[in-house]
């Protein structure tokens, strides 16, 4: 008896601590966020780690997908055929991807850490956005390259793929990497690499990561491409909300994803000498202007992350930082905080309204972008440097139906809220003045009735 119920006990633990397969993610019937297979908004707060599969061993895997689970991340980004010497040069296995350089003839060693990777990330509740290949591989307009694809080996690279993880819940298909079709001859590549993995897989979402400054639709506006991504490029000058606004006036309409915005700990504009580096505040500016102007989703990014980068290994761009010391950076961290309050309002059916600001909005570093849900009589201004958010009084009249309007700070770096205070929306207080300003110095602004105030005030207790 003692070992029957012993096996029982066993057996049930097995399945208690088993993983279910994440569910599958699809287009929002209003094509303005992504959702879950039961309809569930998808919250994309990613990470950006392209050489995680060409750099890491098992145990620092383990390492960083924790940090980033704790963190609140939930999708990981990262590359099959990586960018740095990804052919030639040997992952932490001392294992290459393909044989001969041949992407019809995968080398299973290598694949095989993948497939732990996928596993470990699916533990986690973590969905991997997976790049067959780095775009230097079919277009080398810098970097290792060498060139190998053809339309014809990338439909079959592509049907490869497809077949081995169409029952791997949790991916969501990039291709491209940080690269534009130079001709007709890279189109088609692209064309046919997305065409072999729809063969063989019509389970996942799939999308373009093109170079900076660009968005996918600005080089595939095709029934494949589920979604638009975009990179602005390492610049503290990037307007965010200027790509969301600039894809979400394409038609049909599709979600927008910020696929690789400035990063922390990066040279701005790779220049240090002459513009220093960008750090945390860029990080928040660029993650809340991409939300508050409609945006469904965010990829994080640290320079020293994405490549992986420690002593031995060839610093790229003036990288300075142990990717395990920049794990704790504050930008990241206070990500956490932007989920966190997004999730409470909700997120997913905020609108931008830049119409409500009344007085000058200068287009550069601080922007101040506005958003709302009307019919929940809902506000919400970010300003970045701490400039006054002065909003018309006949337009929230019209909001709030002349009822009590309920004011918060919400302090984006440490996630704390501050009640300004109540007043009638016929009143002529329309100005509102954080209480620093400057670099460093933004806010998020919360108009809303007093139901949602106490909500939103419980949430972050």
């Amino acid at each position: 008896m003692k070992i029957y119920i012993s096996a029982l006990i066993f057996i049930l633990t097995l399945k208690i601590g088993a993983q279910e397969p994440l569910p599958k993610l699809m287009i929002s019937e209003n094509k303005k966020y992504i959702s879950t297979a039961n309809g569930k908004p998808f919250f994309w707060l990613g990470d950006t780690a392209w050489e995680l599969f060409h750099r890491l061993t098992k145990e620092e895997v383990q390492i960083y997908l924790d940090d980033r689970k704790e963190k609140g991340f939930t999708v990981i980004q990262a590359v099959i055929l990586a960018e740095l010497d990804g052919l030639k040069t040997p992952n932490a296995n001392g294992d290459i991807p393909l044989i001969n350089q041949d992407p019809t003839s995968i080398n299973e060693p290598y694949f095989k850490f993948i497939d732990y990777v996928l596993e470990e990330a699916q533990k986690r509740e973590i969905y991997v956005a997976l790049l067959p290949t780095w775009g230097d591989k079919f277009n080398k307009a810098w970097g290792e390259g060498p060139e190998i694809f053809t339309p014809n080996n990338a439909q079959i690279f592509g049907k490869i793929l497809a077949k081995r993880y169409k029952n791997q819940s949790n991916i969501i298909w990039v291709l491209g990497g940080d690269r534009w079709p130079e001709d007709k001859e890279d189109k088609d590549i692209v064309n046919a690499m997305a065409s072999g993995i729809l063969a063989n897989d019509k389970n996942h979402l799939i999308t373009y990561h093109p170079n900076g400054g660009k968005k996918a639709r600005d080089y595939f506006d095709t029934s494949w491409l589920d979604f638009d991504f975009f990179q602005t490029g390492h610049d503290r000058l990037a307007k965010d909300y200027q790509f969301v606004a600039e894809s979400l006036k394409m038609s049909p309409s599709k979600p927008v994803i910020n696929g690789e915005p400035r990063y922390e700990n990066h040279p701005d504009r790779f220049k240090p000498d002459m513009y220093g580096w960008m750090d945390a505040s860029d990080v928040r500016a660029s993650a809340y202007w991409t939300f508050l102007s409609g945006g469904a989703g965010y990829t994080y990014g640290t320079h020293d992350i994405w490549q992986m980068f420690s002593p031995g290994k060839e610093p790229i761009n003036y990288v300075r930082t142990h990717w395990k010391e920049s794990l704790h950076l504050p930008g990241c961290r206070q990500l956490s905080f932007l989920k966190q309050i997004l999730e409470s309002l909700p997120w997913y059916e905020l609108q931008p309204a830049q119409s409500l600001l009344s007085g000058d909005n200068p287009e550069d570093e601080t922007h101040i972008t506005v958003a709302n849900i009307a019919k929940k009589q809902l506000v919400v201004a970010y300003t970045p440097f701490g400039r006054p958010v002065t909003l018309k009084e006949d337009s929230l009249m019209e909001i709030f139906n002349n009822k009590t309007i309920y004011a918060l700070w919400f302090n984006p770096r440490d996630g704390s809220i501050q009640e300004i205070g109540d007043f009638q929306a016929n009143e002529n207080i329309m100005k509102f003045e954080p209480w620093s300003i400057g670099r460093g110095s933004d806010f998020l602004l919360i108009l809303c009735d007093k139901a949602k105030s106490e909500k939103i005030l419980k949430t972050l207790k």
